[in-house]
């Protein structure tokens, strides 16, 4: 309005004092002195701890929280930030305002952490400075790797996961859900066995989480007891050894089973024929002439208690002469199936006989004429089924497909390395049974097989951890056109194997 009038207006400005010290211009605050100057006369960071002692524990990476709790951490983790600024005193009569990490050498024993704190000076003047505390690492063996360095039999309670089947694919995968999870970080021990896996704590509510997160991935029952160590009579204290048994479903993926007729008429008269097609914490059950699913939970199982009609180890490779789809693509829990009729032929019987089988299957989506498929051979089987037996009048089919074989595209990459790896747990191998080389070749042939697996099937791969091999970056000999057709896993797929020491590599070459 003043301009439209045509009045003279003053625009306002912020005016310069000198400073009481320097006599450098600058704007006013209430200490009438410039930062420089305020620096000088006060140090906000007297009286603040600059060198402080941690103790480390180089077993378990833990660091003491005195006076007893020790918290595991990373270096240059927000965990181990965190705790080092909790351990300085007095820091409470400033204000922090930003905390970060100076990069030391992994083996120098010495943590250098950078402060920037506030802090209210003369007249109200608010002053800003930053300062480097020092921290010396100890190295003291926290009390349950002490005992363990002591005596490593020396654990408080024992998990024994069991399976009674005749191979470990199921121990692979709950090895690999274990090390995603990092569920077993509180074992002292690990010892692998001929039936399964023993791992051994140091405290018997370690072994009651670790024995719940087991339940909550594959269906179990447990047992547990406990034996009494030593009594002492004055303070009426018990010292014992606490044993949980978890027994694992023997039922597994890609397994033919016969359920049993009261199960089958509760699941709304499914099967009785049907195939295990995932095994969680419950069992998925698929019948593959009539794509009718159902799942299975770990009570349930139990109360019936059936074991499978056959298992994967029972496979026989046919051939795929022809293949006509009855109906169209069905998602069935997030997997394609299509039914349709097959003619196959058993690969053992060329040459000998012109035997040919006529089936349905739910492959009709990955068939195709010349393929190869694995499945179960009825017509030449000889089963001694309790729960087949009850089932009057039924009629076997000749041949049930469970998945297409790759067998014959496999053999040009044979020896050749994959370019991803697992990684596994720390486990002593118990060679008490005496089997010795037979047992690990056995073992060698069943890993092999699991590998394969989880490169036909991304369901199966999707709750573990897959790690790029760098080994295989600088030995790729390969041509892309080698087993072009062979199911593999994409790049995307797969995580970087962090290791620290590359990174301080690539650090001291950004330095030079």
């Amino acid at each position: 309005m003043a301009e439209v009038a045509g009045m003279f207006t003053v625009q306002q400005t912020i005016g310069n004092v000198l400073c009481c010290k320097c006599g450098i211009s600058m704007q006013p605050n209430a200490a009438n002195m410039c930062a420089k100057c305020l620096r000088s006369e006060v140090d906000i960071t007297e009286g603040l701890q600059k060198h402080v002692v941690i103790v480390h524990c180089p077993e378990c990476d833990g660091y003491l929280q005195p006076p007893r709790s020790w918290i595991k951490a990373q270096l240059e983790s927000k965990e181990l930030l965190t705790f080092c600024i909790k351990r300085l005193k007095n820091l409470n009569k400033v204000k922090l305002v930003n905390a970060e990490f100076i990069w030391t050498e992994p083996h120098s024993k010495r943590i250098k952490v950078r402060l920037r704190v506030q802090k209210e000076v003369l007249n109200g003047a608010v002053i800003e400075q930053s300062y480097v505390v020092e921290y010396v690492v100890q190295d003291q063996m926290c009390e349950s790797c002490s005992k363990v360095q002591a005596n490593p039999d020396q654990w408080v309670a024992a998990v024994q996961l069991r399976q009674h089947v005749s191979h470990r694919r199921t121990f692979f995968y709950l090895e690999q859900l274990i090390l995603k999870h990092d569920a077993a970080n509180r074992a002292i021990k690990i010892q692998q066995s001929d039936q399964g896996i023993d791992f051994f704590f140091g405290h018997r509510s370690h072994a009651l989480k670790f024995v719940d997160f087991v339940s909550r991935v594959v269906p179990v029952r447990t047992r547990n007891d406990k034996q009494l160590v030593s009594h002492d009579h004055k303070s009426n204290t018990f010292n014992y050894k606490y044993t949980f048994s978890v027994e694992i479903s023997p039922i597994c993926r890609e397994d033919l089973i016969c359920l049993p007729p009261k199960l089958a008429s509760s699941l709304g008269n499914i099967g009785p024929l049907v195939i295990c097609t995932k095994v969680s914490n419950s069992i998925a059950l698929l019948d593959p002439f009539t794509l009718r699913h159902c799942f299975l939970d770990a009570d349930q199982y139990w109360r019936a208690s059936f074991k499978p009609l056959l298992s994967s180890r029972q496979l026989v490779e046919y051939v795929v002469l022809d293949v006509d789809v009855v109906y169209a693509e069905v998602n069935i829990g997030g997997s394609k199936y299509v039914l349709a009729d097959v003619q196959v032929a058993r690969v053992s019987d060329f040459g000998k006989n012109d035997t040919i089988f006529y089936v349905r299957t739910y492959l009709g989506h990955l068939l195709d004429s010349g393929d190869y498929a694995l499945g179960y051979d009825l017509y030449g089987a000889n089963s001694n089924d309790f729960e087949l037996e009850k089932y009057k009048g039924l009629v076997l089919p000749e041949v049930i497909l469970i998945k297409k074989s790759y067998e014959e595209k496999r053999q040009k990459k044979r020896g050749k390395p994959r370019c991803w790896k697992l990684k596994s747990l720390n486990m002593e191998v118990d060679n008490s049974a005496g089997k010795g080389r037979d047992q690990a070749h056995k073992m060698n042939s069943e890993y092999e097989q699991f590998l394969r697996d989880l490169e036909e099937n991304p369901d199966l791969r999707f709750n573990i951890s897959l790690y790029r091999d760098k080994e295989y970056q600088r030995s790729e000999t390969t041509s892309v056109a080698d087993g072009e057709d062979v199911p593999s896993i994409p790049l995307e797929e797969l995580l970087g194997d962090l290791d620290l020491s590359d990174i301080y590599v690539e650090e001291d070459g950004i330095r030079e």
